[in-house]
């Protein structure tokens, strides 16, 4: 057996394939973003080095290729993190708008900072340079779901949302 077929369930390979089949003939390399976000999904959120190895062998391309894109890319996590990634917009539109009162607010609520997981590992708390909602500006973004205009308010029943 290879390192790919012992690491990438058969659901993460299915997944890799269909985006692998977008792309012409040779060019697996286009489908690096697509199969590490399947991976990341794989593993509870984040990416080991043998994972990236399994990916890179997977696609056929080098180590390289799939680290430059992990380490490049903030949506990627090499270390175990939270449950739930809540993603804080502190470009130049949300912090216009009052992003450090969001920012605050969430690191003493959660009572962490930036790159750090609340102890019951519910939440990971991470700065994002933008998330391209400037018109809804602050903004967070929590999992895969966009929260916009935010307040303290609006951020608390978000949070409460995430029960489990």
């Amino acid at each position: 057996m290879t390192v790919t077929t012992d690491l990438l369930t058969k659901e993460t390979i299915a997944v890799i394939e269909h985006w692998v089949a977008k792309f012409p003939e040779g060019k697996k390399r286009s489908a690096i973003l697509q199969s590490l976000t399947a991976v990341q999904d794989q593993n509870e959120g984040y990416l080991t080095p043998e994972l990236m190895d399994a990916v890179a062998e997977y696609l056929g391309v080098t180590r390289v290729w799939v680290y430059e894109v992990a380490t490049f890319y903030d949506m990627y996590d090499l270390k175990k993190v939270g449950k739930h990634k809540i993603r804080v917009c502190t470009n130049i539109s949300c912090m216009l708008r009052g992003s450090d009162k969001v920012v605050e607010h969430l690191k003493s609520k959660l009572g962490v900072k930036f790159g750090e997981s609340t102890p019951d590992g519910k939440f990971f708390l991470k700065e994002a340079e933008c998330l391209a909602a400037c018109a809804g500006a602050p903004m967070m973004q929590v999992d895969l779901d966009y929260h916009v205009n935010l307040t303290e308010e609006k951020i608390d029943s978000v949070l409460a949302s995430y029960d489990d």
